[in-house]
This record gives structure tokens, C-alpha cells and sequence, in this order.
């Protein structure tokens, strides 16, 4: 997705999440999770789209807070589904949900999702993509691909000779050592 890197600087929502988020390494379970639900709702749809959309998705999903999310019954879907300023996808508010409480099983198991991450990591595209499948709702190709580079984990979030490549060669993360962005 080299792209982003031609056309994002400058731009009033493409340009800082391309400058200080795309592909820099998270261990944070919220932010973690925001990404993968945000991912999510991008599935068929445009990222300006989403990035317009952030503020009010994360005010209707409590911040993406995993434990608020996991929570949520039949009246908070009815509430999504009634909100205009959010994607109202009963598939992907649903999966948003259940991925949820899928997080949060992940700290028993992992010590949460980035343990989760660096303990499967590294895989190739297909097998995150089967893992994924396996473990969380509404995770596809494209999906698990955007989701693993925009948190580090896997290469190709920018050029090589972008200014933010550059800056990221040296992140840390469990699962970004070398600095694979």
C-alpha cells in the first residue's frame, strides 16, 4: 500500500494518521483494538470515510475500551444501529462485540492481544489471515493485512524512502525488533 505515503502527507485526516499512526508499533490493548475495529468497519467502504467517522465510532463504542465493548447487549446494538454517524452494519458492530470478549480472553491465555500478536509472530500474510479467522469475527485478507501494518507487524505500511519509514526503522515493539515497517 505504498500509495498512502504519495497521497496522505498534507492531507487534513490522511496526513496525521499517516504521519504519527500508520505502521507505528502498539502494544496498547485499547489502541490495538480500536485499530482492528476500525479496520473492520473499513471492509467495502474508504478509509477517509473511517478517519471522518473515528471521533463518533469511538464515542459509540465507549473508546473502544474492550471490557465497555465486551459488554454490550441487544439495547446498545439497537443504539448503534440507530446511529447515523457510525457504520451501521449489524455484521460488523456484531463482530466488533464479539471480538471484544475475544480480547479480553486473550489476557488469560496471552497476557493480552500484543502478547497474543508476538507470540504468533512472524507469520506470512496467509497464515495471520488464517489465525485470524480462526480467532476473531469479520477478519479477512484485507482486513488482517491494513490491521498487522498499521501496528508494525507487518512490512509495507510505507515506501521505504518515506520520512516516516525512516523515523519507524528504529520502533520497538515485541513483534517489530528489526523494524519491519
Amino acid at each position: 500500500m505504498n500509495w498512502y505515503c504519495d497521497v496522505a502527507p498534507g492531507h487534513p485526516l490522511h496526513g496525521p494518521y499517516h504521519d504519527t499512526e500508520y505502521g507505528v508499533p502498539v502494544t496498547d490493548e485499547t489502541v490495538l483494538f480500536e485499530r482492528l475495529c476500525l479496520e473492520i468497519f473499513q471492509a467495502g467502504l474508504s478509509w477517509l470515510l473511517i478517519l471522518k467517522k473515528r471521533p463518533a465510532l469511538n464515542a459509540a463504542f465507549a473508546g473502544f475500551v474492550v471490557d465497555q465493548v465486551a459488554a454490550f447487549d441487544d439495547a446498545d446494538r439497537a443504539r448503534l444501529l440507530a446511529d447515523a454517524g457510525i457504520i451501521r452494519n449489524r455484521r460488523k458492530i456484531d463482530a466488533v462485540i464479539r471480538n471484544a470478549a475475544t480480547v479480553k480472553s486473550l489476557r488469560e491465555s496471552h497476557g493480552g492481544f500484543a502478547g497474543w500478536i508476538t507470540a504468533h509472530h512472524p507469520r506470512d500474510l496467509d497464515a495471520w489471515v488464517k489465525l485470524f479467522r480462526a480467532t476473531f469475527a469479520f477478519t479477512g485478507p484485507e482486513v488482517v493485512n491494513e490491521f498487522l501494518m498499521s501496528i508494525g507487524a507487518l512490512p509495507g505500511a510505507h515506501r521505504p524512502d518515506c520520512p516516516v519509514a525512516i523515523i519507524l526503522r528504529g520502533a520497538d515493539a515485541p513483534w517489530n525488533r528489526g523494524g519491519i515497517v
